[in-house]
């Protein structure tokens, strides 16, 4: 720690306390071991030792066994009336142990150790550590003073405890002071320090310093590794996270773990199961947490072959739905996002133990899939007749359903019983459903009306829902509003420059579409190019790009078209040319309209399925509308069940009718 830290942070701490501490009585401490001296018997003094320690190995026996304060200080009378009161090794022990059940430090704890003339490095250590978990970081501190001015030299765990404490407190500056600290004293290289210090400057986020302490020390252990991989996963660099996972001379399960739960948490699922499969190939049983990663991974990609292989991995590995809450809660997501809600709800109503995250996925699944109703069914039986508190991701998921149903005063209630019923503050993400289910329904005005009054900062999603509901409803003035806010909250997000380009192109707006345009060049923002995927019978990916005609079956793509736009013709459908957000030639937006690339898969996927096939489409952004009337009529005239997946929500068509009402 650099000198003046030391001396106006820790000092005047020192100088605080220095009264409080009893001082050490050099005189009691002579007359002690004259009195050992004059021990007629030389035999005796091993006896009497060897009986201390049996004493101080039943007294820390008991206190481990302690479950409440009365016990302790029934413990503590023993060790006074036994003379221990005296030994820093048993007080040390009934200061971690009234630490552990939470006893507050002042005023039993620090009057304990007040007494003990002889404080060694360890007593003084448990102070520290029991100040630094009760979140009082300056007492912490404080003790820390006082132990040096005694001229005690700190151990190994009492740096541990500081630091760990700065951590928690995001303290970035006090860390780097008590790191500084262990190179002025000598022997502090441990690995268990240097785990901690990584640990502090990830918590501070400054992964550049994470990274030296790890490259400097000496020695390593697999957390020393795993804790800087995963850090590396949580801050998006899965590049520095697989180079630190190579280099790793013993991967166990937690390291790849956190390469699995990391590429997940990235978006990146097909890294994720090539990492699980490679662990599989090395021998490493998989854990519950990396089962539950696969899975993740699995319901991103959404695709029902690799729901099928989710299922024989967590059987194999021993972790059945029905036993394990955490894979059951997995599955019901990694189902409902692959499209298969049915088989999300087997799966619910197989679980011998259900919980809040079993309850708020299979919410969501619903949600998702335009079941509103049975959605809101299962809510208010987890209310009424369980005894599980519905959290924040509950409420998102009844929020959405109300959203995608147009259940306006319905949703009202239910945020409105948040706080007041279930006692669940409103967040950011449970404003951004409220904004979200008024904007769809027409009322931007009270939607924007709910951002004015919110009782936390919004975030980019709230003005992001609002922003889109103006898409929807045409409204330029109201999206203006919106864009606003989002380019200062994210200004190199290129989807709300898009958004508002799509919104001045459905009011006719041309120079405002120039504008935005102008601005997104300006900015060197690239668009995030549109991409539709499925997956055939065989378990290959097939992908759609817009104009992309390199498929090797594009010429019958193209034929099966146009095939099927004179047969939805037929029915009355006429291009939507609003959906191109261009001012380009009617025939111009007729051609970009047909090469959408949902149009495309759907194209391949009535070429290469049968007829009693599901088909499945996903897309990674928002479908449009002259594409969402395409699929309802081509639904109808082909008989076939299609289920459409964008980056909102499930549509199933069916019958020439969708899930979602049309109200999407």
């Amino acid at each position: 720690m650099a000198r003046h830290g030391a001396s106006s942070g820790i000092s005047s701490h020192s100088r605080r306390f220095s009264t409080a501490v009893n001082p050490i009585n050099i005189s009691l401490r002579s007359k002690q071991l004259i009195q050992l001296g004059r021990i007629n018997n030389p035999d005796t003094f091993p006896e009497i030792t060897h009986q201390k320690e049996l004493q101080a190995s039943s007294l820390t026996s008991k206190l481990d066994d302690c479950t409440g304060l009365h016990q302790i200080k029934q413990v503590h009378a023993h060790v006074i009336r036994q003379g221990h009161d005296q030994s820093c090794y048993i007080i040390t022990k009934l200061i971690r142990t009234l630490t552990r059940l939470g006893v507050p430090m002042d005023p039993y704890p620090r009057r304990v150790m007040e007494l003990v003339q002889f404080r060694n490095p360890f007593l003084w250590t448990a102070v520290i550590r029991g100040y630094a978990v009760q979140g009082n970081l300056s007492e912490a501190v404080s003790m820390y003073g006082c132990m040096r001015k005694e001229g005690i030299t700190p151990v190994s765990f009492t740096f541990s405890a500081l630091l760990k404490a700065c951590g928690s407190v995001g303290d970035l500056s006090l860390g780097r002071q008590f790191h500084a600290q262990t190179f002025r004293l000598s022997g502090f290289c441990s690995v268990y320090v240097g785990n901690t210090m990584i640990d502090l400057y990830v918590k501070c986020g400054s992964m550049e310093c994470a990274r030296k302490v790890f490259d400097e020390m000496p020695e390593r252990d697999v957390i020393s590794w795993t804790e800087l991989i995963a850090a590396y996963g949580k801050a998006g660099d899965m590049d520095s996270a697989a180079e630190l996972f190579e280099n790793l001379p013993k991967k166990d399960i937690v390291a790849w773990t956190a390469m699995v739960t990391g590429f997940v948490q990235n978006a990146k699922p097909q890294e994720a199961l090539e990492y699980f499969h490679r662990m599989e190939m090395s021998g490493v049983l998989p854990d519950e947490v990396a089962v539950a990663g696969f899975i993740s991974a699995c319901a991103q990609l959404g695709a029902s072959k690799y729901a099928d292989r989710a299922v024989e991995i967590a059987l194999k590995s021993g972790y059945s739905p029905s036993g394990h809450v955490v894979i059951g809660s997995a599955l019901i997501d990694m189902y409902s996002k692959c499209g298969d809600v049915e088989e999300a709800v087997n799966v619910f109503e197989s679980m011998n133990n259900k919980n809040v995250f079993s309850y708020s996925s299979m919410i969501l699944g619903l949600a998702m899939h335009g079941r509103a109703r049975e959605a809101l069914d299962l809510f208010h039986y987890m209310v009424k007749q369980t005894t599980i508190k519905p959290n924040t991701v509950t409420f998102v998921g009844v929020l959405t359903a109300c959203s995608h149903a147009g259940l306006v005063d319905q949703g009202r209630q239910i945020f409105a019983s948040m706080h007041q019923t279930f006692g669940v503050e409103p967040t950011c993400d449970l404003y951004t459903c409220m904004v979200d289910l008024l904007g769809r329904a027409g009322r931007l005005q009270e939607a924007l009306e709910v951002i004015k009054t919110m009782s936390v900062e919004p975030h980019g999603g709230v003005w992001g829902a609002l922003l889109g509901a103006c898409r929807i409803h045409k409204d330029p003035d109201v999206a203006e509003i919106a864009a606003k806010h989002l380019f200062e909250i994210e200004p190199d997000v290129i989807g709300n420059y898009i958004l508002l380009c799509n919104v001045y192109a459905s009011a006719g707006d041309w120079e405002g579409v120039l504008s935005v345009r102008k601005l997104i060049k300006e900015k060197g923002l690239k668009k995030t190019p549109a991409v539709s995927w499925v997956v055939d019978e065989n378990g290959q990916t097939h992908k759609f790009s817009p104009g992309n005609m390199n498929h090797p079956m594009s010429d019958k793509i193209q034929e099966t078209l146009e095939e099927l736009v004179q047969r939805l013709t037929v029915l009355g459908y006429e291009p939507d040319l609003s959906s191109v957000p261009y001012n380009a030639s009617d025939d111009e937006k007729r051609s970009i309209l047909i090469c959408h690339t949902e149009k495309l898969a759907l194209a391949f996927s009535l070429l290469t399925t049968s007829r009693d096939c599901e088909i499945k489409i996903m897309k990674n952004l928002r479908m449009c509308q002259d594409c969402h009337t395409f699929m309802r009529l081509a639904s109808e005239v082909t008989g076939r069940v299609i289920i459409m997946r964008d980056n909102m929500r499930f549509h199933h068509f069916r019958s020439g009718a969708c899930s979602c009402g049309d109200f999407w």
